[in-house]
């Protein structure tokens, strides 16, 4: 299986001049695919706890996600992965996560933070492969209509 983290350094070649030719006046998403180490792997000197990968996930979350919300963004959906319909059968991810933005440009000043910079340690750490897809939406769903969304299937008995 090939390492795909995100630690900054290791994306697809090509990524960031891709990203950049997206249109910026739009909602921007990323879905995420994590499979978590079983125990994670902090370099020497950095964390002394034993943790699993997803508890070192929970820490990069725990971190991120202020620094996500300052430009913008929200978590729009994490979950376990519960079945593999179509793809290859030996393919299997722990979580989903589905990010928005709103905006490319949101994104990338996000990456460009220091601060988000010094958190990816602990996703690096807690990640043995995974997967990141950018995608673009002429509409936003947003947290309002998501809430209506769910609030509407809680009403039909979904």
């Amino acid at each position: 299986m090939a390492k795909n983290v995100f630690d900054g350094g290791d994306l697809n070649a090509g990524a960031m001049d891709e990203l950049a030719a997206l249109p910026d006046a739009q909602p921007f998403a990323l879905i995420n695919l994590l499979l978590y180490k079983e125990w994670a792997d902090y370099p020497p000197g950095t964390v002394s706890e034993k943790l699993t990968g997803k508890q070192a996930y929970e820490r990069y979350t725990e971190l991120a996600i202020p620094l996500v919300n300052a430009v913008g963004g929200v978590p729009m959906w994490r979950g376990a992965l519960a079945a593999n319909l179509i793809g290859p059968d030996e393919e299997r991810w722990d979580e989903l996560l589905i990010m928005q933005y709103p905006s490319r440009g949101a994104f990338e000043r996000m990456l460009a933070n220091p601060d988000y910079q010094a958190t990816l340690f602990h996703r690096t750490a807690a990640v043995s492969d995974s997967r990141l897809y950018g995608a673009t939406s002429p509409e936003a769903i947003g947290p309002m209509k998501w809430r209506l969304f769910n609030l509407s299937r809680k009403l039909r008995g979904d």
